[in-house]
Parts: C-alpha cells; structure tokens; sequence
C-alpha cells in the first residue's frame, strides 16, 4: 500500500516532465529566427491560395469559421459532408519552411507547420490539422500550391476535415484549436484573401 502514493506522486511528476520538455519545432523556430537564417528568394511568400481545391476551394466549404465558438482556424470539408474528403490532397497556402511534420495528441491526429516569409521581412505560420498521411518533414522547403498531406478524421474521432490556423506569431503552442483569446491568431480565410498576391 505504501507504494502506491509513491507511485503515483512519480506518475504525476513524469506528466509534468513531460509537458515541459521542448517541442521539437522549438529548434527550428530558433534556427529562422536567427539574423544569419537564408531565405532562398524562390520560396519568399509572393502568394496565397486556399490548402483545398486550389486555388479557390473549388468542391470544399468552410464548416466552421474563424471565430465561431471561439475556434482559432477554419475547418474545410468536402461539399459531400461526412468522410467524403478523407485522403483529399492538402496544399501549402505559401512558399515557406516546415517546421512540424508529424503526429501530436489523439484529438490533433497529424500535424504539420510552415512558416512563410513575406518580401517585407514579416512572417506568418499556417498550421494543418487532423492530416491523414504528411508527405513533407521538417526543415523542407515548399512552393505555393505543393501537395504537404492529405485530408484526415484523426483516426476516426471525427468526420474528415481540414483544421487550418493562420498565425502572426510564430513558434506558438500547437494549442487547443479554441480559445476566446485570440491573440497571435488571425482569420485564415480573410488573410489570404487579403494576400492573394504579396509585394
């Protein structure tokens, strides 16, 4: 009996070790961010289009807006609804840096981030979730419209879509996907309306 509380206070300790450890994208967001960091001008982000029926989400639809319910992104389904744009091809919305490429916790299924760099020095990172396979990883370099993954439904706890975040801060916590704070975070779909071509 004595062992259990030791138990778990070790359990609860290993939780919070965990937890603090780096993301692997820590590394990187510190490697770009550097004044020595070489942006080939071939992948400076001139350009933004939709990550779905590109350019313009032909065949797809926006079933939950930035901003709705306290959501941090938009989530692209297939006109179809239900599973229907499982394994549907998900495009780089930019030229940019991969900066995350794999799984996170259950309900985030795959992830992937890019960072993509404006001709004017800014910077912005679009985050794709709930991904069925990633064909990129990272430290990759992509081009506006380069197929990054597909479509998924992280492993069956929901119907398949495409949860897609823009942003203005860069390195951010992969974080809840809703929070009325909203902070760093910006309306996908304005935003690359907004930035279809970039000078």
């Amino acid at each position: 009996m004595k062992s259990i509380p030791f138990l778990i206070i070790f359990l609860l300790f290993g939780c919070a070790n965990a937890q603090n450890e780096e993301s692997p994208e820590v590394e990187i967001v510190e490697e770009i961010n550097d004044s020595t960091f070489v942006i080939p001008e071939e992948y400076k982000a001139t350009q933004f289009n939709f990550p779905v029926g590109k350019p313009d989400t032909i065949g797809y639809f926006n079933a939950q807006k930035f901003g709705k319910n306290n959501h941090l992104g938009d989530d692209w389904n297939g006109d179809g609804g239900g599973n229907t744009d499982l394994g549907d091809p998900i495009y780089a919305i930019a030229s940019g840096y991969v900066i995350y490429a794999q799984e996170h916790i259950p309900s985030w299924g795959n992830v992937i981030r890019i960072v993509h760099f404006l001709p004017n020095g800014d910077k912005v990172e679009s985050l794709y979730a709930h991904c069925q396979e990633i064909s990129v990883k990272p430290k990759q370099w992509v081009n506006v419209g380069d197929k990054i993954g597909t479509i998924g439904n992280a492993d069956g706890r929901y119907k398949a879509h495409l949860h897609l975040e823009i942003r203005e801060e860069i390195g951010l916590p992969i974080g809840p996907g809703y929070a009325q704070e909203k902070d760093g975070y910006v309306d996908p779909t304005e935003f690359i309306e907004t930035h279809r071509k970039v000078e």
